[in-house]
Protein backbone atom coordinates (compact mmCIF):
# COMPACT_ATOMS: atom_id res chain seq x y z
CA UNK A 1 0.00 0.00 0.00
CA UNK A 2 1.12 3.38 -1.38
CA UNK A 3 2.31 5.63 2.18
CA UNK A 4 -0.03 8.93 2.54
CA UNK A 5 0.94 12.24 2.65
CA UNK A 6 3.48 13.94 5.31
CA UNK A 7 0.47 15.38 6.81
CA UNK A 8 -1.07 11.78 7.43
CA UNK A 9 2.26 10.13 8.14
CA UNK A 10 3.20 11.73 10.63
CA UNK A 11 4.97 8.83 13.40
CA UNK A 12 3.18 8.53 16.51
CA UNK A 13 4.93 6.97 19.24
CA UNK A 14 2.57 5.90 21.97
CA UNK A 15 4.88 5.89 24.61
CA UNK A 16 4.15 5.10 28.63
CA UNK A 17 6.71 6.46 30.72
CA UNK A 18 7.22 6.31 34.47
CA UNK A 19 7.76 9.88 35.28
CA UNK A 20 10.09 10.75 38.44
CA UNK A 21 8.88 9.31 41.50
CA UNK A 22 7.25 11.06 44.32
CA UNK A 23 9.09 12.39 46.47
CA UNK A 24 8.60 10.60 50.45
CA UNK A 25 11.54 11.02 52.88
CA UNK A 26 11.87 8.77 55.44
CA UNK A 27 14.48 8.52 58.08
CA UNK A 28 16.01 5.57 59.63
CA UNK A 29 14.39 4.72 62.12
CA UNK A 30 13.58 1.97 64.93
CA UNK A 31 11.14 -0.79 63.36
CA UNK A 32 8.57 0.48 65.92
CA UNK A 33 8.61 4.14 65.34
CA UNK A 34 5.80 5.74 64.38
CA UNK A 35 5.70 6.04 60.57
CA UNK A 36 7.74 9.15 59.34
CA UNK A 37 5.33 12.01 57.20
CA UNK A 38 5.85 12.55 53.66
CA UNK A 39 6.03 15.55 51.56
CA UNK A 40 2.76 16.07 49.18
CA UNK A 41 2.85 15.51 45.66
CA UNK A 42 3.68 18.15 43.04
CA UNK A 43 1.17 18.27 40.53
CA UNK A 44 3.64 19.84 37.74
CA UNK A 45 6.58 17.67 39.03
CA UNK A 46 4.66 13.97 39.60
CA UNK A 47 1.25 13.76 38.28
CA UNK A 48 0.82 16.17 34.65
CA UNK A 49 3.54 14.27 32.84
CA UNK A 50 1.75 11.42 33.36
CA UNK A 51 -1.50 12.63 32.26
CA UNK A 52 0.49 15.25 28.93
CA UNK A 53 2.10 11.76 27.99
CA UNK A 54 -0.52 9.39 27.86
CA UNK A 55 -4.11 10.79 27.85
CA UNK A 56 -3.24 14.91 26.38
CA UNK A 57 -3.64 13.26 22.35
CA UNK A 58 -7.45 12.30 22.93
CA UNK A 59 -8.44 14.94 25.67
CA UNK A 60 -7.09 18.16 24.14
CA UNK A 61 -8.60 21.31 23.26
CA UNK A 62 -9.54 20.43 19.49
CA UNK A 63 -10.25 16.61 20.02
CA UNK A 64 -11.80 16.56 23.95
CA UNK A 65 -13.26 12.78 23.66
CA UNK A 66 -15.88 12.69 26.47
CA UNK A 67 -15.51 16.24 26.48
CA UNK A 68 -12.84 16.17 28.53
CA UNK A 69 -10.22 19.00 28.14
CA UNK A 70 -6.58 18.23 29.89
CA UNK A 71 -5.19 20.98 28.01
CA UNK A 72 -4.81 22.98 31.40
CA UNK A 73 -5.38 22.65 35.35
CA UNK A 74 -8.42 24.34 35.06
CA UNK A 75 -9.89 22.69 31.90
CA UNK A 76 -8.96 19.43 33.98
CA UNK A 77 -10.92 20.48 37.27
CA UNK A 78 -14.41 21.23 34.77
CA UNK A 79 -14.45 17.52 34.23
CA UNK A 80 -16.31 16.17 31.28
CA UNK A 81 -19.52 14.83 30.21
CA UNK A 82 -19.62 11.95 33.07
CA UNK A 83 -19.65 14.86 35.64
CA UNK A 84 -16.33 15.94 38.24
CA UNK A 85 -13.55 13.79 36.83
CA UNK A 86 -11.64 14.99 40.27
CA UNK A 87 -12.95 15.18 43.46
CA UNK A 88 -10.33 16.93 46.07
CA UNK A 89 -9.41 14.60 48.99
CA UNK A 90 -11.39 11.50 47.54
CA UNK A 91 -9.21 9.38 44.58
CA UNK A 92 -10.93 6.61 45.13
CA UNK A 93 -13.81 7.84 43.93
CA UNK A 94 -12.68 10.20 41.88
CA UNK A 95 -13.08 9.32 38.18
CA UNK A 96 -9.84 10.03 36.90
CA UNK A 97 -8.46 7.59 39.17
CA UNK A 98 -10.71 5.10 38.58
CA UNK A 99 -10.43 4.80 34.79
CA UNK A 100 -7.06 4.85 34.99
CA UNK A 101 -6.98 2.28 37.67
CA UNK A 102 -9.36 -0.48 36.02
CA UNK A 103 -7.68 0.13 32.78
CA UNK A 104 -10.22 1.71 30.84
CA UNK A 105 -7.95 4.38 29.87
CA UNK A 106 -6.20 5.02 27.81
CA UNK A 107 -8.54 4.03 25.30
CA UNK A 108 -6.38 3.09 22.81
CA UNK A 109 -3.14 1.91 24.99
CA UNK A 110 -1.11 0.29 27.50
CA UNK A 111 -2.88 0.26 30.91
CA UNK A 112 -0.98 3.07 33.11
CA UNK A 113 1.86 1.06 35.55
CA UNK A 114 0.32 0.56 38.99
CA UNK A 115 2.76 2.98 40.44
CA UNK A 116 1.57 6.01 38.20
CA UNK A 117 -1.97 5.15 39.12
CA UNK A 118 -1.44 5.26 42.93
CA UNK A 119 0.25 8.41 42.35
CA UNK A 120 -2.35 10.31 41.29
CA UNK A 121 -4.69 9.03 43.41
CA UNK A 122 -2.40 10.38 46.26
CA UNK A 123 -2.20 13.82 44.78
CA UNK A 124 -6.14 13.51 44.67
CA UNK A 125 -6.41 12.34 48.34
CA UNK A 126 -3.66 14.98 49.21
CA UNK A 127 -6.23 17.67 47.83
CA UNK A 128 -5.96 17.82 44.20
CA UNK A 129 -3.72 21.36 44.45
CA UNK A 130 -2.21 22.94 41.65
CA UNK A 131 1.69 24.17 42.43
CA UNK A 132 1.69 26.38 39.14
CA UNK A 133 2.14 29.92 38.38
CA UNK A 134 -1.66 29.66 36.59
CA UNK A 135 -3.93 27.04 35.93
CA UNK A 136 -5.33 28.43 32.40
CA UNK A 137 -1.38 28.19 31.05
CA UNK A 138 -1.22 24.64 28.87
CA UNK A 139 0.41 21.98 31.01
CA UNK A 140 2.75 21.36 28.07
CA UNK A 141 4.18 24.64 28.86
CA UNK A 142 4.89 24.13 32.85
CA UNK A 143 5.86 20.37 33.34
CA UNK A 144 9.75 20.33 33.68
CA UNK A 145 11.09 19.54 30.79
CA UNK A 146 12.84 15.98 30.86
CA UNK A 147 15.92 15.24 28.28
CA UNK A 148 14.68 14.43 25.24
CA UNK A 149 16.02 10.62 24.46
CA UNK A 150 19.32 10.01 22.40
CA UNK A 151 19.06 9.24 19.04
CA UNK A 152 20.40 5.96 17.68
CA UNK A 153 24.07 5.70 17.36
CA UNK A 154 24.01 4.01 13.62
CA UNK A 155 20.74 3.92 11.98
CA UNK A 156 19.26 0.60 10.99
CA UNK A 157 16.96 2.61 8.49
CA UNK A 158 16.51 5.95 7.14
CA UNK A 159 14.44 8.38 8.31
CA UNK A 160 12.69 10.82 6.27
CA UNK A 161 14.07 14.11 5.67
CA UNK A 162 11.54 16.60 6.75
CA UNK A 163 13.88 19.89 6.90
CA UNK A 164 17.10 21.08 5.43
CA UNK A 165 18.73 24.16 5.48
CA UNK A 166 21.90 25.21 4.73
CA UNK A 167 24.50 27.93 6.65
CA UNK A 168 24.43 31.22 5.38
CA UNK A 169 28.10 30.73 3.99
CA UNK A 170 26.81 27.40 2.49
CA UNK A 171 29.84 25.08 4.02
CA UNK A 172 27.08 23.11 6.43
CA UNK A 173 23.53 21.77 5.34
CA UNK A 174 21.50 21.07 8.40
CA UNK A 175 18.95 17.87 8.17
CA UNK A 176 15.93 16.50 10.71
CA UNK A 177 16.91 13.36 11.97
CA UNK A 178 15.37 11.56 14.82
CA UNK A 179 15.86 13.28 17.90
CA UNK A 180 18.42 15.02 16.51
CA UNK A 181 19.43 17.48 13.83
CA UNK A 182 22.49 16.68 11.59
CA UNK A 183 24.70 18.54 10.08
CA UNK A 184 26.71 18.09 6.79
CA UNK A 185 29.79 18.84 4.33
CA UNK A 186 27.50 19.93 1.50
CA UNK A 187 30.41 19.22 -0.81
CA UNK A 188 30.95 15.63 0.03
CA UNK A 189 28.09 14.51 2.41
CA UNK A 190 30.44 14.06 5.68
CA UNK A 191 28.98 14.51 8.60
CA UNK A 192 30.36 17.35 11.04
CA UNK A 193 28.25 17.31 14.15
CA UNK A 194 25.10 15.84 15.31
CA UNK A 195 22.84 18.30 17.92
CA UNK A 196 20.60 16.44 20.13
CA UNK A 197 18.48 16.62 22.91
CA UNK A 198 15.42 17.83 20.27
CA UNK A 199 11.96 16.14 20.23
CA UNK A 200 11.01 12.97 18.06
CA UNK A 201 11.17 14.68 14.51
CA UNK A 202 12.03 18.27 13.13
CA UNK A 203 9.66 19.69 10.63
CA UNK A 204 11.98 23.71 10.70
CA UNK A 205 15.73 23.88 10.92
CA UNK A 206 16.68 28.09 9.81
CA UNK A 207 20.20 29.76 10.30
CA UNK A 208 20.30 32.91 11.69
CA UNK A 209 21.70 35.56 9.60
CA UNK A 210 25.01 35.91 10.65
CA UNK A 211 25.10 31.93 11.17
CA UNK A 212 25.77 31.94 14.82
CA UNK A 213 22.66 30.70 15.50
CA UNK A 214 20.43 27.76 14.19
CA UNK A 215 16.50 27.49 15.20
CA UNK A 216 14.70 24.17 15.09
CA UNK A 217 10.89 23.40 14.95
CA UNK A 218 10.35 19.56 16.06
CA UNK A 219 8.02 17.77 18.13
CA UNK A 220 6.11 14.45 19.38
CA UNK A 221 3.34 14.24 18.09
CA UNK A 222 0.34 15.00 20.03
CA UNK A 223 2.64 14.79 23.12
CA UNK A 224 5.24 17.68 22.91
CA UNK A 225 5.66 20.65 20.23
CA UNK A 226 9.02 22.59 20.73
CA UNK A 227 11.23 25.67 19.42
CA UNK A 228 15.03 25.61 20.39
CA UNK A 229 18.03 27.48 19.61
CA UNK A 230 21.46 26.42 19.23
CA UNK A 231 25.27 27.43 18.91
CA UNK A 232 26.19 26.65 15.67
CA UNK A 233 29.75 26.03 16.45
CA UNK A 234 29.65 23.53 19.08
CA UNK A 235 25.75 22.32 18.93
CA UNK A 236 25.20 23.64 22.72
CA UNK A 237 21.33 24.70 23.65
CA UNK A 238 21.34 28.23 23.80
CA UNK A 239 17.22 29.27 24.32
CA UNK A 240 14.64 26.86 25.11
CA UNK A 241 11.82 29.04 23.59
CA UNK A 242 8.82 27.04 23.85
CA UNK A 243 6.85 23.72 24.66
CA UNK A 244 3.72 23.05 23.39
CA UNK A 245 1.12 20.09 23.20
CA UNK A 246 1.44 19.53 19.89
CA UNK A 247 4.23 19.98 17.01
CA UNK A 248 5.71 22.92 15.68
CA UNK A 249 6.66 23.00 11.97
CA UNK A 250 8.16 26.10 11.06
CA UNK A 251 10.76 28.66 12.55
CA UNK A 252 12.37 31.90 10.98
CA UNK A 253 14.41 34.05 11.74
CA UNK A 254 13.68 37.84 10.80
CA UNK A 255 15.99 39.47 7.83
CA UNK A 256 18.00 41.41 10.55
CA UNK A 257 18.16 38.69 13.14
CA UNK A 258 16.42 40.24 15.63
CA UNK A 259 13.32 37.90 15.74
CA UNK A 260 12.42 34.44 15.09
CA UNK A 261 8.91 33.57 14.24
CA UNK A 262 7.24 29.71 14.68
CA UNK A 263 4.22 28.20 13.99
CA UNK A 264 2.65 24.29 14.79
CA UNK A 265 -0.19 22.17 14.92
CA UNK A 266 -1.56 24.72 17.99
CA UNK A 267 -2.53 27.06 15.28
CA UNK A 268 -0.41 30.20 16.63
CA UNK A 269 2.47 31.55 15.29
CA UNK A 270 4.78 33.25 18.27
CA UNK A 271 7.39 35.95 17.49
CA UNK A 272 10.30 36.14 20.07
CA UNK A 273 13.30 38.54 20.52
CA UNK A 274 16.39 36.65 20.09
CA UNK A 275 18.39 38.47 22.45
CA UNK A 276 16.17 38.01 25.22
CA UNK A 277 13.99 35.01 24.11
CA UNK A 278 11.15 37.28 25.77
CA UNK A 279 7.83 36.57 23.69
CA UNK A 280 6.55 39.74 21.50
CA UNK A 281 3.48 38.14 20.04
CA UNK A 282 1.22 35.29 19.65
CA UNK A 283 -1.18 35.65 16.80
CA UNK A 284 -3.92 32.73 17.09
CA UNK A 285 -6.26 33.49 13.28
CA UNK A 286 -5.50 30.24 11.31
CA UNK A 287 -7.59 27.99 11.79
CA UNK A 288 -5.90 24.66 11.54
CA UNK A 289 -2.03 24.10 11.35
CA UNK A 290 0.59 26.66 10.70
CA UNK A 291 2.93 24.13 7.92
CA UNK A 292 5.36 27.63 6.81
CA UNK A 293 6.61 30.89 7.51
CA UNK A 294 8.25 33.55 5.67
CA UNK A 295 9.26 37.27 6.43
CA UNK A 296 9.25 39.90 4.46
CA UNK A 297 12.39 41.80 3.08
CA UNK A 298 12.11 44.79 5.35
CA UNK A 299 10.81 42.44 8.14
CA UNK A 300 7.40 43.98 8.91
CA UNK A 301 5.25 41.30 7.60
CA UNK A 302 4.94 38.09 8.09
CA UNK A 303 3.39 35.29 5.57
CA UNK A 304 1.94 31.98 6.74
CA UNK A 305 0.53 28.61 5.17
CA UNK A 306 -1.64 26.61 6.71
CA UNK A 307 -3.37 23.43 6.79
CA UNK A 308 -6.78 25.57 6.76
CA UNK A 309 -6.58 25.73 2.93
CA UNK A 310 -5.24 29.37 3.45
CA UNK A 311 -2.49 31.84 3.43
CA UNK A 312 -1.80 34.73 5.70
CA UNK A 313 -0.03 37.86 6.12
CA UNK A 314 0.37 39.56 9.76
CA UNK A 315 2.12 42.77 10.35
CA UNK A 316 4.76 41.68 12.99
CA UNK A 317 4.65 44.48 15.30
CA UNK A 318 0.82 44.54 16.35
CA UNK A 319 0.38 40.68 15.26
CA UNK A 320 -2.78 42.30 12.93
CA UNK A 321 -3.92 40.26 9.82
CA UNK A 322 -3.32 42.02 6.76
CA UNK A 323 -4.60 39.94 4.51
CA UNK A 324 -6.43 36.39 3.59
CA UNK A 325 -5.40 34.21 0.50
CA UNK A 326 -7.68 31.79 -0.02
CA UNK A 327 -6.98 30.89 -4.01
CA UNK A 328 -5.67 27.47 -3.33
CA UNK A 329 -8.82 25.78 -1.68
CA UNK A 330 -6.56 22.83 -0.58
CA UNK A 331 -4.24 22.62 2.40
CA UNK A 332 -1.25 24.97 1.70
CA UNK A 333 1.97 23.60 2.91
CA UNK A 334 4.96 26.21 1.41
CA UNK A 335 5.42 30.49 1.30
CA UNK A 336 7.85 32.33 0.48
CA UNK A 337 8.14 36.41 -0.22
CA UNK A 338 9.62 37.92 -3.02
CA UNK A 339 12.76 40.22 -2.54
CA UNK A 340 10.79 43.42 -3.40
CA UNK A 341 8.40 42.71 -0.70
CA UNK A 342 5.87 42.64 -3.82
CA UNK A 343 4.51 39.43 -4.56
CA UNK A 344 4.00 35.66 -1.85
CA UNK A 345 4.02 32.35 -3.33
CA UNK A 346 2.34 29.88 -2.12
CA UNK A 347 2.04 26.43 -2.86
CA UNK A 348 0.16 23.05 -1.76
CA UNK A 349 -1.95 19.75 -2.37
CA UNK A 350 -3.74 21.67 -5.11
CA UNK A 351 -0.60 21.48 -7.16
CA UNK A 352 0.44 24.44 -8.09
CA UNK A 353 2.54 27.82 -7.40
CA UNK A 354 0.38 30.64 -6.96
CA UNK A 355 1.68 34.07 -6.77
CA UNK A 356 -0.21 36.94 -5.38
CA UNK A 357 0.24 40.70 -3.57
CA UNK A 358 0.38 40.72 0.15
CA UNK A 359 -1.98 44.43 0.05
CA UNK A 360 -4.96 42.98 -1.77
CA UNK A 361 -4.65 39.23 -1.91
CA UNK A 362 -5.06 39.24 -5.71
CA UNK A 363 -3.50 36.45 -8.00
CA UNK A 364 -0.57 37.35 -9.89
CA UNK A 365 -0.34 34.05 -12.17
CA UNK A 366 -0.81 29.93 -11.30
CA UNK A 367 1.99 27.97 -12.20
CA UNK A 368 1.14 24.75 -12.75
CA UNK A 369 3.07 21.38 -14.12
CA UNK A 370 3.47 19.28 -10.40
CA UNK A 371 1.90 15.97 -10.54
CA UNK A 372 1.84 15.65 -7.01
CA UNK A 373 1.62 18.07 -3.59
CA UNK A 374 4.29 20.87 -3.39
CA UNK A 375 5.56 20.31 0.03
CA UNK A 376 8.67 22.54 -0.15
CA UNK A 377 9.02 26.21 -1.54
CA UNK A 378 11.95 28.33 -2.22
CA UNK A 379 12.21 32.02 -3.34
CA UNK A 380 14.99 32.84 -4.49
CA UNK A 381 16.41 35.56 -2.99
CA UNK A 382 17.04 37.92 -6.14
CA UNK A 383 13.47 36.96 -7.18
CA UNK A 384 14.35 35.51 -9.95
CA UNK A 385 13.46 31.83 -9.53
CA UNK A 386 11.04 29.65 -7.50
CA UNK A 387 12.40 26.24 -6.49
CA UNK A 388 9.64 23.37 -5.51
CA UNK A 389 10.15 19.83 -3.80
CA UNK A 390 6.97 17.62 -4.85
CA UNK A 391 5.32 13.85 -4.11
CA UNK A 392 6.03 13.49 -7.64
CA UNK A 393 10.01 12.72 -7.07
CA UNK A 394 11.05 15.88 -8.70
CA UNK A 395 12.12 19.13 -7.83
CA UNK A 396 11.48 22.13 -10.20
CA UNK A 397 12.77 25.85 -11.06
CA UNK A 398 10.78 28.32 -12.37
CA UNK A 399 11.05 31.45 -13.68
CA UNK A 400 9.24 33.89 -10.76
CA UNK A 401 8.36 36.72 -13.76
CA UNK A 402 6.18 34.48 -16.32
CA UNK A 403 5.98 31.35 -14.61
CA UNK A 404 7.68 29.38 -17.32
CA UNK A 405 9.78 25.97 -15.98
CA UNK A 406 13.43 26.22 -16.23
CA UNK A 407 14.38 23.03 -15.80
CA UNK A 408 14.03 20.02 -13.44
CA UNK A 409 16.26 18.40 -10.82
CA UNK A 410 15.56 14.64 -11.53
CA UNK A 411 17.23 11.65 -9.69
CA UNK A 412 14.87 11.32 -5.91
CA UNK A 413 13.28 7.83 -6.11
CA UNK A 414 10.58 9.15 -3.34
CA UNK A 415 8.77 12.35 -2.49
CA UNK A 416 10.35 15.62 -2.01
CA UNK A 417 9.94 17.07 1.47
CA UNK A 418 12.57 19.77 2.06
CA UNK A 419 14.67 22.68 -0.58
CA UNK A 420 17.70 24.65 0.70
CA UNK A 421 18.92 27.42 -1.39
CA UNK A 422 22.25 28.96 -0.88
CA UNK A 423 22.56 31.86 -2.98
CA UNK A 424 26.89 32.41 -2.43
CA UNK A 425 28.12 29.00 -3.29
CA UNK A 426 24.85 28.69 -5.71
CA UNK A 427 23.83 25.34 -4.43
CA UNK A 428 20.37 23.47 -4.16
CA UNK A 429 20.15 20.73 -1.76
CA UNK A 430 17.18 18.16 -1.55
CA UNK A 431 15.36 15.78 0.82
CA UNK A 432 12.95 12.84 -0.06
CA UNK A 433 11.13 10.81 1.96
CA UNK A 434 13.69 7.27 1.60
CA UNK A 435 16.45 9.54 3.72
CA UNK A 436 18.11 10.81 0.70
CA UNK A 437 19.80 14.18 0.37
CA UNK A 438 20.97 15.31 -2.77
CA UNK A 439 23.50 18.55 -3.87
CA UNK A 440 22.91 20.31 -6.99
CA UNK A 441 24.55 23.14 -9.33
CA UNK A 442 21.38 25.82 -9.61
CA UNK A 443 23.64 27.28 -12.81
CA UNK A 444 23.30 24.33 -14.95
CA UNK A 445 21.22 21.50 -12.86
CA UNK A 446 24.17 19.23 -12.56
CA UNK A 447 24.36 16.78 -9.54
CA UNK A 448 27.17 17.57 -7.17
CA UNK A 449 26.65 14.52 -4.48
CA UNK A 450 23.80 12.41 -2.70
CA UNK A 451 24.07 10.90 0.41
CA UNK A 452 21.80 9.08 3.13
CA UNK A 453 21.71 11.90 6.26
CA UNK A 454 21.53 8.91 8.98
CA UNK A 455 24.93 8.52 10.43
CA UNK A 456 26.25 5.15 10.35
CA UNK A 457 23.41 3.68 8.00
CA UNK A 458 24.89 1.04 5.96
CA UNK A 459 22.23 0.11 3.06
CA UNK A 460 21.72 -3.83 2.18
CA UNK A 461 22.03 -3.81 -1.22
CA UNK A 462 19.39 -6.62 -1.76
CA UNK A 463 16.89 -4.18 0.84
CA UNK A 464 18.06 -1.32 -1.17
CA UNK A 465 17.24 -2.59 -4.44
CA UNK A 466 13.82 -3.65 -3.49
CA UNK A 467 12.97 -0.92 -1.65
CA UNK A 468 13.62 1.24 -5.22
CA UNK A 469 11.66 -1.21 -6.77
CA UNK A 470 8.47 -0.45 -4.70
CA UNK A 471 9.22 2.95 -4.83
CA UNK A 472 9.23 3.06 -8.64
CA UNK A 473 5.53 1.27 -8.46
Amino acid sequence: MRKQPMLLMIPVVSVLVLAGLGRPVLADEPADAPEAKTDELSFLKDVAPILTKNCLACHNAKDAKGRFDLTTFESLMKGGEQGDTVLPGDGELSNLALVLADGTMPKDGEPLPKEQVDRIARWIDEGAKFDGPSPTVALATLIPREPQPAPPESYRVPIAITALAFSPDGTQLAAAGYHEVTLWNPNDGALVRRITNVAERTYGIAFSPDGKLMATASGTPAELGEVKVWNTQDGALVKDLLATSDTEFAVAFSPDGKYLAAGGADRAIRIWEVESGVEKIVVEDHADWVMALAWSPDGAQLASASRDKTSKVFNTDSGDSVVTFPGHGEPVFAVGFSQDGKLVATAGRDKQVRLWDPVEAKQARAIAGHGADIYALVYAPDGASLYTGSADKTVRQFNAGDGKQVRSFEGHADWVYSVALNPATKRLATGSWDGEVRVWNVEDGAALTSFIAAPGYKADAAVTAQAATESSK
